[in-house]
């Protein structure tokens, strides 16, 4: 992801992606130079691996995502791709070179699971890539549109009307007092949290192995999904206003929000999940099983919560005395 909804995008940012876009030029570039001064022509370029149009997987930090490529541009003697992550607001579109785009193929995505990418290859919310379709009402018509069409997994349904878990008595509680306690009260979690996202999921795991001496692989890539989507989804629309000048502080480039953030940001992130997933569609099987998980999760955080959550939020100030 004022008014004290957490969810909230910059317009701000929405503008400059829009220049970004439309000026076709990576802001991170050097652009002083007018290609039409230059004393020597360009050298022709070589045919782009990718056109525009074509759905694409997108490496950004750690994870591959389903992505639509937008723009196509010859930039400072190489191939440059604006890409549009499907399922995500426009804010996260960027410029891409060629060595961080993949073919969208189920060799590609089967390759990358076997290479064991530290987050795996997700979509928008779709941890089971073959299985899970975003939908895109821009799709481009066409021979590309029946080729996406083309769906060997039977029974896929819309995830809308059908993902229907319940949040613990006890766990909406702790939302309503968390929202008051940032909202209300201007007070704010410490941190970074211990334990973690990151250490919950460990601690999860662990749960499981002693409870039935092994894990499956569903649960795995479950859990990987969950802090893919976590550490993307929290800046976007899991922060309060007045939480964001500490993400800005406390958070940077080498330091995942799952290392940082704890247990009452993960809750938040599981009241936005069937909301969120309304962009995806997957089999009735893939469906129950991640509902399933979602619910042992949530029973799981309802069992430690009093070792999870944090009993004391602070103010601003007498976070800085402690410093």
């Amino acid at each position: 992801m004022g008014s004290p909804n957490a969810g909230e995008t910059d317009p701000k940012t929405d503008s400059i992606d829009d220049t970004r876009h439309e000026s076709g030029y990576d802001t991170d570039s050097n652009t002083d130079c007018d290609r039409d001064d230059l004393p020597l022509p360009l050298p022709a370029p070589g045919l782009s691996q990718f056109e525009e149009g074509e759905k694409v997987l997108a490496k950004h930090k750690d994870c591959f995502y389903e992505a639509k490529i937008l723009t196509v541009e010859y930039q400072v003697n190489k191939w440059k791709y604006f890409v549009h992550y499907i399922g995500w607001n426009k804010s996260w579109d960027e410029w891409k070179g060629v060595e961080c785009l993949l073919k969208h193929t189920e060799e590609n995505i089967e390759k990358q699971k076997e290479l064991g990418v530290k987050q795996g290859v997700k979509s928008a919310m779709a941890w089971k890539v073959s299985k899970m379709k975003p939908r895109s009402p821009n799709v481009a018509r066409g021979r590309k549109r029946k080729q996406d069409s083309v769906d060997t997994e039977k029974n896929v349904v819309s995830s809308d009307n059908l993902l229907n878990f319940h949040i613990p008595p006890a766990l909406r509680k702790q939302l309503i007092d968390d929202c008051e306690f940032v909202t209300q009260l201007h007070k704010l979690v410490q941190l970074p949290r211990s334990p973690n996202v990151d250490d919950i999921f460990k601690k999860y795991i662990d749960s499981k192995t002693k409870k039935h001496g092994r894990v499956t692989d569903s649960v795995e890539e479950v859990l990987k999904g969950l802090r893919c989507y976590f550490n993307k989804a929290l800046p976007v629309m899991l922060l309060y206003n007045n939480e964001r000048k500490q993400y800005e502080e406390t958070v940077s480039v080498d330091v995942s929000p799952s290392a940082v953030y704890g247990a009452e940001h993960l809750l938040r992130l599981f009241v936005k999940l069937p909301e969120l997933l309304v962009h995806v569609n997957m089999t009735e099987e893939t469906l129950k099983e991640l509902q399933d998980n979602f619910v042992d999760i949530l029973r799981f955080l309802r069992k430690n919560q009093s070792v999870f959550f944090v009993s004391t939020y602070k103010a601003v100030e007498e976070m800085k005395k402690e410093d």
